[in-house]
């Protein structure tokens, strides 16, 4: 059954289809622009919710196109974000930036570069140089007029710095991935506590994991991750930013996508719906646009700053994506020489450093010499001669072809499945890609570099003296995929979706989620014969939590005077997290209580600091089954804890929302509040207002996922920024919505327009064919070469 917003979902595409269809092209003012770069005129159409339709006479113009719009609509954010990874923001905000500033360099690549150019098609690097000529495009405009320049640059005293192609190819990503995973396990092995790595981080596939031989994991500690240590970056002083914010999102950040056949489907033909899930608080990671040109006609949500689009469809195909999971990275520990510690033990004798000298510019002051080791593994993380020790970090970003900067250029170019297997060689990075086609078919292609190790798993460090060292790289095709799928769907929720009968020797991490969201989804595709747009747009706003229906079953029947209220109000709560109930409140505040006091009971106290959280999964289960761990009698224990937990988080939501549980909401304490992330100067927060004062349903368990953010607040931390559900062929029914507009210009009446449509999941028009888009026009400008 359909329920009202679904109805309101379908009725509004079918308002847009006729209105395109009858509607005149708006007459608006049209401007036009001279411009740096392109080869021929380049016309902008931007339609009423601030999308640009770029309409070019060649595909590299389409590009060039795209860079310009994005500077346009995003230039502070994509130059901060251009600042940081070439390692330049000493000199713009002053010398305790400097050591950031070396932390990036540290990963920039140091091999040949025009090797890495010339290993890209002709035809995919012309658009990515057209590209970065349409960011330098905008930005030659604001320095020419600076009354265009958005307000940060004037608080800063700041000029935003001019793009490079060879700069896409030379900053890599300096992350941790899952290091700081190993580092865990390894301090929990030296404690003979190595199973209780399974309450927070269960494996999946199921894997035994043991020591490394030849790693002493006694002397492992989190020094060793060195540079990567968040709280000793010094970006949070200028940004306020919590390091916990960013944990909470590498351990939540996720997606969902599913794609449903043309034989279940109301219409007869695919639908692909797609929601990826980042961080909310600050910038939108999200810009959408479409670019055509002969040859070319795509629109969809990008990542600013990177060529192309990763979700969205072009007039052959839709395509989406979300977050495989391939271990790509590992930390190798390195013996020094102590005769010489700029050598490290490796393959029987001692290997010298790399070494590279930088001089980090600095405002205000001198330029600051920072030495950059890197050891056959890649690059030094920590170089400690007193202790003769030394930790390496070999990732797949640092590797050639590793940087993935035209993989979403080489994708949009492509015409059909055949033409997307070429395209995902330039692929990196682990994702499941979904496709389905105007012919019907559909297809899913898991695709990202997966190691070859010479031993070892990935699970813990490594010795660096050459026996665990990689060999090689595995590129998609010893992936799984499946192409026009008999059962007429697929989903995909970063869920294990490894075949079955996959070779253990083949498996590419152990990281993958828990599988509730896949779960829904499944549920709710293999119960729709005929499924819609709409049944698509509420299923990604779904709020349905599997983990609270199992928590419903072990509420006690006799509670005690204490709980008796919550477990009152539960029993008949129907287990959906929506905004506008109070019983979604008071679960997720005794979620959070039974979590504390089952860490509490299981784990010894000299391991409490290693495990940060409980999986949900396993909580359930030691609830459902509770065993030895908890005492004597597991069964009183349990009930007692269930007992505290419900009247702790009854008090804690009374606390909060105070003493009348009717008036209680769980959307006033799961507030949507987005921040400037330098927000923290005061100027910039004056000029920059807040986007807030909407609530949102949703956790981290439900199909809308909307997870809470780290710490004790109830905000939300991250969810689909960008939404998409997709009618392949008949593309102008296509929906849409982005958080909490195209711009991050406050001037701009796209700075937070389609902020409370997000909250209240209202999906808005995704118009692309030219009379759909000409009847929605509210802005036109031509780019002319100068």
């Amino acid at each position: 059954m359909l329920n009202r917003r679904a109805f309101l979902l379908s009725s509004t595409t079918a308002l847009l289809t006729g209105a395109a269809a009858a509607a005149a092209p708006r007459l608006v003012a049209a401007k036009q622009q001279s411009v740096r770069g392109a080869s021929a005129p380049i016309e902008i159409v931007d339609d009423e919710w601030g999308t640009p339709h770029i309409r070019a006479a060649t595909i590299p113009d389409a590009f060039f196109g795209q860079g310009y719009v994005v500077a346009r609509d995003r230039l502070f954010q994509i130059d901060l974000s251009h600042r940081r990874e070439l390692g330049r923001l000493a000199e713009a905000f002053g010398a305790r930036f400097a050591r950031h500033d070396a932390n990036a360099r540290l990963f920039h690549y140091r091999g040949d570069i025009d090797a890495e150019l010339r290993r890209v098609p002709a035809d995919v690097l012309a658009c990515a140089r057209a590209y970065v000529a349409g960011i330098n495009a905008r930005i030659d405009e604001v320095i020419a007029d600076p009354s265009l320049l958005p307000l940060e640059y004037r608080i800063l005293q700041i000029v935003p710095i001019r793009w490079d192609l060879r700069d896409l190819v030379r900053a890599r990503e300096a992350s941790s991935g899952n290091v700081d995973d190993e580092i865990r396990r390894a301090r929990l092995a030296a404690l003979g506590l190595l199973d209780l790595d399974a309450i927070v981080a269960p494996l999946r596939p199921a894997w035994t994991m043991k020591v490394p031989d030849g790693l002493d994991a006694a002397a492992v500690s989190t020094a060793d991750l060195g540079v990567l240590n968040i709280d000793s970056l010094p970006w949070a002083e200028l940004t306020g930013q919590d390091p916990a914010a960013a944990s909470a999102e590498r351990a939540n950040a996720g997606s969902n996508a599913w794609t449903v056949s043309p034989s279940r489907t109301a219409t007869g033909r695919p639908i692909l719906a797609n929601d990826p899930h980042l961080g909310i608080g600050g910038f939108s990671p999200r810009h959408v646009a479409h670019l055509t040109a002969p040859g070319l006609d795509l629109i969809g949500g990008g990542a600013p700053g990177l060529p192309g689009i990763m979700q969205g469809h072009t007039d052959r195909f839709a395509f989406g994506r979300t977050n495989f999971h391939i271990d790509q990275g590992d930390l190798f520990v390195l013996e020094l020489d102590p005769a010489d510690p700029e050598r490290y033990r490796h393959d029987g004798g001692w290997k010298r450093f790399d070494r590279v000298e930088e001089a980090i510019a600095v405002k205000g002051g001198a330029p600051v010499t920072v030495t950059l080791r890197y050891s056959v593994q890649g690059p030094v993380l920590s170089h400690d001669p007193a202790k003769r020790r030394a930790t390496a970090l070999a990732t797949i970003a640092m590797q050639p072809g590793g940087d993935g900067a035209f993989a979403m250029i080489a994708i949009n170019l492509a015409r059909d499945w055949d033409g997307l297997r070429k395209a995902f060689a330039l692929h990196p990075s682990p994702t499941n890609f979904h496709y389905a086609d105007v012919d019907g078919n559909t297809g899913w292609q898991v695709i990202g570099f997966v190691p070859v190790r010479k031993r070892g798993d990935g699970l813990l460090p490594v010795p660096g003296d050459g026996r665990y060292d990689w060999t090689g790289m595995r590129k998609f095709e010893a992936l799984p995929s499946v192409y026009n799928p008999a059962k007429g769907w697929f989903a995909s929720a970063n869920q294990n979706n490894l075949p079955a009968d996959w070779p253990r020797d083949r498996i590419p991490a152990f990281s993958f989620r828990d599988p509730y969201r896949y779960d829904r989804i499944a549920e709710m595709l293999a119960s729709q014969p005929k499924h819609t747009l709409a049944d698509s747009a509420a299923l990604q706003h779904d709020t349905l939590s599997t983990p609270a229906r199992q928590f419903l079953a072990l509420l006690p029947q006799a509670p005690s005077p204490a709980a008796r209220p919550a477990v009152e109000m539960l029993r008949g709560w129907n287990a959906r997290i929506d905004r506008d109930s109070g019983a979604a409140a008071l679960f997720e505040a005794v979620w959070r209580e039974a979590g504390k006091r089952m860490l509490a009971a299981i784990v010894p106290a000299r391991a409490r600091g290693l495990i940060p959280g409980i999986a949900p999964s396993i909580l359930l289960d030691a609830l459902a089954r509770p065993d030895a761990r908890l005492g004597a009698d597991p069964v009183a224990a349990r009930d007692a804890m269930l007992d505290a937990a419900l009247a702790a988080g009854w008090a804690a939501t009374r606390e909060k929302l105070g003493p009348d549980p009717a008036a209680w909401r769980y959307g006033a304490l799961h507030q949507v509040r987005l921040r400037h992330p330098l927000s923290a100067i005061p100027a910039i927060a004056r000029a920059f207002p807040a986007i807030e004062g909407e609530g949102s349903g949703g956790d981290g368990y439900t199909v809308m996922a909307r997870w809470l953010g780290a710490g004790p607040g109830w905000q939300v931390g991250g969810g689909a920024s960008y939404l998409q559900v997709i009618d392949v062929g008949a593309w102008d029914n296509s929906l849409m919505l982005i958080l909490p507009g195209q711009s991050t210009d406050p001037r701009s009446p796209h700075y937070r327009d389609q902020y409370r449509n997000w909250a209240e999941g209202r999906m808005q028009p995704m118009p692309f064919s030219r009379a759909a888009v000409d009847a929605r026009a509210a802005a036109r400008t031509t780019l002319r070469p100068a």
